[in-house]
C-alpha cells in the first residue's frame, strides 16, 4: 500500500471512496473472505462478543450504518430483528437486497451516505444502531456522525458500535509491535493499493482510497457529547483479519497475537444508550 499524502478534495474523499467501493462488490461477492455459499446456509457471521453484548434482538428494530453488501445486518435478521441497512454504494445495496432476498429475512436497504441517514430515513427512528468492523475509518466527522446516529435512535435505543481498535491503524503491517503512524493524526490520509483485503490479487481499477483516524478518546467523547449515556468501553485482543503477520487464527474464526507476544488491543466495543 502506497501513502500518497495528504487530500485537498471538496467532499472529504467521498466520491473516491465510493467508486473503490462500487468496483469491489463483485469482488466480494465471489471471494472465499466473504463465502456467500457458506453464509446462504447458515446466515449468521457475527462474532460472540458481539451478539453476547448486545443481546436479544428478537422483534428490535435494527439499523446497520455503513452496511455493505449486508452480510452482518442480515445475521441480525436472523437473530430475529427487523432490519434496515444504509450504504452509499448501490451496488453494494442491491447485492445486499438480493440476498435479502434469498434467505427471505425482514430486511430492507437503503442507498444514501451515513451523513444524510436521519434525513433520507425521514424522522425514523430505531431501537438499536448498529457499526460494525472498518466503518469510521472513512468518515471525516466524527461528532457529525454521533450527532446522526442521536437523531436516528428511539428514546430508550442504544448504539451498539464494535470497530477496529484506533491503536491497531498506526502500528506496522508485519509484527504490529511498533508504532508506525502518529496516533494522534487525524488524516485525511491518501492510498493507493489495487486489489482488496478480500482479495489483495485482483486486477482493479479504482485503487485510491481516502481514510480519516480517530482516537478513541475523541470517539468515545462524540458518543458522550451527542447526548447518549455510555455503558461500556471494552477493548479485545481479536480481529477479523490477518492484520499482522504475527497473528494466528483461532478456533473462533478471529485472530490474536501467539503466547510469548506481547498483546495490544485490536478491536473495542461500545454500548451506549439515548435517554
Amino acid at each position: 500500500m502506497t501513502q500518497l499524502g495528504e487530500w485537498a478534495g471538496p467532499d472529504g474523499g467521498a466520491a473516491t471512496n465510493r467508486a473503490w467501493w462500487d468496483e469491489r462488490v463483485p469482488l466480494h461477492l465471489t471471494s472465499d473472505f466473504y463465502d456467500l455459499d457458506e453464509f446462504l446456509a447458515e446466515p449468521d457471521v457475527l462474532r460472540a462478543f458481539e451478539t453476547a453484548e448486545v443481546g436479544d434482538v428478537t422483534g428490535a428494530h435494527l439499523l446497520h450504518l455503513q452496511c455493505h453488501i449486508g452480510l452482518d445486518t442480515l445475521s441480525w435478521a436472523h437473530r430475529g430483528a427487523t432490519v434496515t441497512g444504509l450504504d452509499f454504494s448501490a451496488p453494494a445495496v442491491d447485492a445486499a437486497t438480493a440476498l435479502a432476498a434469498q434467505l427471505d429475512l425482514p430486511a430492507r436497504f437503503v442507498t444514501a451516505d451515513v451523513y444524510d441517514a436521519a434525513d433520507i430515513l425521514a424522522g425514523e427512528t430505531f431501537d438499536v444502531v448498529y457499526t460494525g468492523i472498518g466503518a469510521l475509518n472513512w468518515l471525516p466527522d466524527i461528532t457529525r456522525w454521533a450527532g446522526v446516529v442521536a437523531r436516528l435512535l428511539a428514546p430508550g435505543g442504544f448504539l451498539y458500535l464494535a470497530e477496529t481498535h484506533p491503536v491497531q491503524d498506526v502500528l506496522d503491517d508485519d509484527s504490529g509491535s511498533t508504532f508506525d503512524l502518529d496516533y494522534f493524526d487525524a488524516g485525511p490520509i491518501v492510498w493507493e493499493e489495487e486489489g482488496s483485503y478480500a482479495d489483495p490479487d485482483a486486477d482493479t481499477d479504482a485503487n485510491v482510497t481516502v481514510e480519516y483516524h480517530h482516537t478513541l478518546g475523541e470517539i468515545v467523547s462524540a458518543v458522550i457529547e451527542a447526548g447518549l449515556r455510555l455503558e461500556f468501553l471494552h477493548e479485545h485482543d481479536c480481529t477479523p483479519s490477518q492484520r499482522f503477520d504475527t497473528l494466528v487464527r483461532g478456533d473462533d474464526g478471529l485472530y490474536r497475537f501467539p503466547a510469548g507476544i506481547p498483546r495490544v488491543p485490536l478491536l473495542f466495543s461500545l454500548r451506549a444508550t439515548k435517554p
